[in-house]
């Protein structure tokens, strides 16, 4: 409790200070993190490393990492950010790119099922979604502080969003894609292996979660793939090409290859610029624990 209230006495005097202020205290804050927090840039340079099977020199590694470390400090100023902006600011702050793709989807009467990653201001993305586009359901992971669990929930439903504790979260969004209404969840982190089914991801085998493809082809739902980018003039959340689950006598053969097709994109998409991806998640430590070692 005492933490969260120091807590809420610098949000207090942080929102005294204009926004490009906040933004590049964050940002000082992440260069410092990248500078002394060896662990978790231990963890980057493993990942990378390891999925770039060490063809990157020193100086785009670093970059890489940098990069990581920036844009998590994005995320930690947007989640106080969405605390108090109205929707029209966040609205206003980013570009909706061939949202022509969700249009069509909604105009044919089927449901949604949204796929990204912990990539650019997430934080944001989910907000603009949420407010702007559909008020999607989601799965969320509860905080072991109770103060700063309903903290983070209340930045991210205020604009919208329904969130669901992941355990028991299954039903919610059945419900909701079986009505027709949109859900988002997030692809690109390590699931046990009772919740997931093998893909390649950078060439090397990963667990993902098949809730998407199995949802979709449930209930006949479009798999709609999202990423918010940096801009020049802002950031831009670009809806891709949908992702169809074939329906045929092999269930699992469907499920599988619309998984795979889910991977392969946001390796493409990593691949062009990983510095804005969760490197330091141990996303290959289910299949290779052995990276992780040293």
């Amino acid at each position: 409790m005492i933490g969260f209230y120091g807590f809420k006495v610098v949000e207090w005097l942080l929102f005294r200070l204009p926004f490009s202020w906040r933004r590049s205290l964050f940002m000082l804050m992440a260069d410092c993190a990248y500078r002394f927090d060896t662990k978790h840039k231990r963890v980057i340079r493993q990942n990378v490393n390891f999925a770039f099977e060490g063809t990157l020199d020193e100086e785009r590694i670093a970059a890489i990492s940098q990069g990581c470390y920036r844009n998590l400090a994005r995320n930690m100023l947007q989640v106080m950010e969405n605390t108090h902006a109205n929707v029209a600011r966040i609205d206003a702050a980013v570009t909706l790119r061939n949202k022509a793709v969700f249009d069509r989807a909604v105009a044919s009467g089927r449901g949604v099922i949204f796929v990204t990653a912990h990539y650019g201001n997430w934080e944001l993305e989910g907000a603009v979604i949420s407010s702007k586009v559909s008020a999607a359901s989601s799965v969320y992971k509860a905080l072991k502080n109770p103060y700063f669990d309903r903290y983070l929930l209340h930045s991210r439903e205020r604009f919208g969003m329904r969130l669901f504790e992941k355990r028991g979260a299954i039903r919610h969004l059945n419900n909701a894609v079986k009505h027709h209404e949109s859900i988002s969840l997030m692809i690109d982190q390590n699931v046990k292996e009772k919740d997931g089914i093998v893909v390649t991801f950078f060439g090397k085998k990963v667990r993902q979660t098949p809730a998407p493809a199995f949802l979709a082809r449930k209930y006949n739902a479009v798999i709609i793939p999202l990423l918010i980018h940096p801009d020049a003039e802002g950031d831009v959340i670009t809806f891709y090409e949908p992702i169809e689950v074939a329906h045929s006598s092999d269930a699992q053969a469907d499920i599988y290859e619309a998984t795979q097709a889910q991977a392969s994109w946001l390796e493409a998409e990593i691949r062009r610029v990983p510095e804005h991806w969760f490197w330091c998640h141990r996303r290959w430590k289910a299949e290779y624990p052995n990276i992780y070692t040293t």
